[in-house]
């Protein structure tokens, strides 16, 4: 079987991860336990789970010139993401500083740096998005980008997937594109203005829709009738920061191998589950076999 091609169009940081007993309140210092410094931010964790998770994967984004920049783009490459289309923009790269606890509860504050640079799609940049079997988005970069990258899948008949994190307002033009959206309940309320999370209100914007539950595990519906609720796989919880990123790029994995929904989220559920095994964003990253060994047990 050929791997799914899978365009990514994201942000790019250096995640500067300190772990401690809990995280502090405002205007608190806390002695934390560890420290780490790892590639990261949404896109680019997205890349490297779809990577690793068995997709060709090509990351479409933003670094800037500095160390930070050149140490992205290497674990990038490393972990087998096509980073040729990658730019750099001159100045700071982005940086979130992340706080976690022993509980796997995080805090994060991001600096978008180059992030921010990302706009205007070449036609080069479209083209590729439009080859790809999967076309997954955040919002962690300008929306006029995310969007018009989902136009240029669109264009393709490139499915799309929008993971709508962190929650903002979405266009009416970036819904009309999208295929497949993955939220959490908070993200969910944002977009309905609801005070709990409604999956009917979404699905009158866009055709399919997961919702992810934490511990829960998660719920995929869509406008067919289909709706079924996929329950988290247990494992010991470590660090909780990129199994959203885990989930996205395992499941636009299984989707792209044409797997039916439904059992392509509980493939991407236990992506997810392996991931929050370990500290830190890069790391923790699953491997096929590490969500084989999961889905399968």
């Amino acid at each position: 079987m050929m791997k799914p091609r899978v365009a990514v169009v994201g942000s790019a940081n250096m995640d500067l991860v300190g772990l401690a007993s809990r995280l502090p309140a405002p205007g608190e210092t806390v002695l934390g336990d560890d420290f780490v410094m790892t590639p990261g931010g949404k896109g680019a964790n997205q890349a490297i789970a779809a990577a690793r998770a068995g997709g060709d994967c090509t990351f479409l984004g933003a670094l800037g010139s500095d160390s930070f920049g050149v140490t992205i783009n290497a674990r990038l490459a490393a972990a087998g993401v096509d980073i040729s289309a990658v730019r750099t923009s001159y100045g700071s790269s982005g940086v979130a500083v992340i706080m976690v606890d022993r509980a796997g509860e995080n805090a994060i504050l991001v600096s978008p740096g180059a992030n921010r640079t990302f706009v205007n799609l070449s036609d080069a940049e479209k083209t590729l998005i439009a080859d790809a079997d999967v076309l997954v988005c955040q919002q962690e970069i300008p929306a006029a980008t995310v969007t018009e990258a989902a136009r240029a899948a669109q264009a393709g008949s490139t499915r799309v997937l929008l993971n709508a994190a962190p929650a903002r307002e979405l266009p009416p033009e970036l819904l009309a594109a999208v295929d497949l959206l993955v939220v959490n309940e908070g993200e969910a309320q944002a977009i309905t203005g609801g005070t709990d999370p409604d999956v009917d209100r979404l699905l009158e914007v866009v055709p399919r829709v997961v919702l992810t539950l934490g511990g829960a595990g998660a719920w995929y519906a869509d406008r067919d009738g289909t709706s079924v609720k996929v329950p988290a796989f247990p494992v010991e919880v470590v660090d909780t920061t990129a199994a959203g990123d885990a989930f996205c790029g395992a499941l636009a994995v299984a989707w792209g191998e044409d797997r039916d929904l439904a059992d392509a989220v509980r493939w991407a559920s236990a992506a997810g589950a392996a991931c929050v095994r370990k500290l830190g964003a890069y790391p923790s990253l699953p491997t096929r076999a590490d969500i084989e060994a999961l889905y399968n047990g």
